[in-house]
């Protein structure tokens, strides 16, 4: 049985390289000769909050190796980019990783596999957060008239990708919350449309005064819409001072996870964005809106976004995320994972080069 490369990340960051089986693709499944792999903060978080090692790459590109029964779009040899699912073993640390048909999309010849590997995961949290957790109107249905949004993290992967996407619907006053990736958020943000930045190092009630003043300066009082992607250290707080009555704040980590957040009233609309709503494929319970099919369910939403930000590669209106390739290739992850894990990095993502693992 032909074997690869696997990568385990361990709770305390580190990291295992074994050989396993080369998994075969289910029905819907497409197998990825993964050239470059991308990390994400939940790399490292998942073992740890588990207490179990695991392969947790989720962003991937590289070239199909092998589909299912069922896949139609792919064939051997396309050049593609995919995320995937966190809970099938077979990640993207890896020679070969296993993805859904759904997740997975031919990228151009002149889009780079580092470039590509930035995407996924980060684009798509910022589609579920901004699309449907706030409801915000969609690129296609761009917004009419003014509406302020708050991003708090303007230079994450994922707050950028929420500046990215919000300016394609003309979304303005943007508000980004940032500190040292000032100088990347300020290539994001149109200023001429009123959008502003704040800086988090100041402190949190410098902050709040900070969203108030860029509020006021583009006459209003309280914004509706907060996307704060950093979830931490008081953001959430933050948030809340500067929401209207009926607004909403979308949260990338749970509230009891910051001790700050305690002071919160309990009735703060404030909701959980989860990246994996995108494998969704039944209406969530009690929406009435849901019930009548006037949103589309996760799946669907993914399988579109993740087509049409490739047609903005292809284009050029549509950007990855600014990068680093980590030396030694797997063998990198480790170190880069413990530099995310102690906030050593900013405005990059770090991506491995699978074939210069030793």
């Amino acid at each position: 049985m032909a074997t690869m490369k696997s990568l385990t990340i361990n709770p305390d960051a580190s990291s295992t390289l074994t050989e396993i089986p080369i998994p075969t693709p289910g029905p819907h499944e497409v197998l990825v000769k993964v050239v470059v792999a991308g990390s994400n903060p939940k790399d490292w978080k998942l073992p740890q909050w588990y207490n179990k090692p695991a392969n947790t790459g989720d962003d991937m590109a590289g070239i199909v190796e092998a589909v299912g029964s069922e896949v139609y779009e792919f064939k051997k040899g396309d050049r593609v980019m995919a995320y995937r699912y966190w809970l099938n073993p077979y990640g993207t640390y890896a020679e070969y990783a296993i993805a859904y048909d759904f997740m997975t999309v031919k990228i151009p010849e002149k889009v780079s596999f580092e470039e590509a590997a930035t995407i996924p995961l980060a684009a798509l949290t910022a589609v579920v957060g901004l699309y449907e957790t706030l409801r915000l109107p969609q690129p296609w249905i761009p917004a009419t008239k003014p509406i302020p949004l708050v991003v708090y993290g303007a230079a994450t992967a994922v707050g950028a990708f929420a500046i990215k996407l919000a300016k394609l619907s003309n979304i303005h006053p943007i508000i980004g919350v940032v500190g040292r990736g000032k100088d990347f958020a300020e290539t994001l943000i149109d200023r001429s449309k009123g959008d502003e930045l704040v800086d988090y190092r100041d402190g949190n009630e410098a902050v709040v005064k900070g969203i108030h003043a860029a509020l006021k300066k583009n006459g209003f009082e309280k914004v509706d819409h907060v996307f704060d992607t950093v979830s931490e250290h008081g953001s959430a707080v933050d948030a809340a001072a500067v929401l209207s009555e009926t607004g909403k704040i979308a949260g990338v980590l749970s509230l009891s996870m910051d001790e700050k957040t305690k002071v919160l009233p309990k009735d703060l609309n404030w909701e959980l964005t989860l990246v994996s709503w995108t494998y969704e494929t039944e209406w969530k319970e009690g929406s009435e809106e849901r019930k009548q099919g006037a949103i589309v369910a996760g799946r669907e939403m993914g399988f579109l976004y993740m087509r049409w930000m490739v047609r903005g590669l292809d284009e050029g209106w549509f950007k990855g995320h600014p990068y680093e390739i980590v030396e030694g290739g797997l063998n990198g992850v480790s170190g880069a994972l413990k530099k995310l894990k102690d906030g050593k990095s900013s405005a990059v993502k770090f991506v491995y080069r699978v074939e210069d693992t030793k």
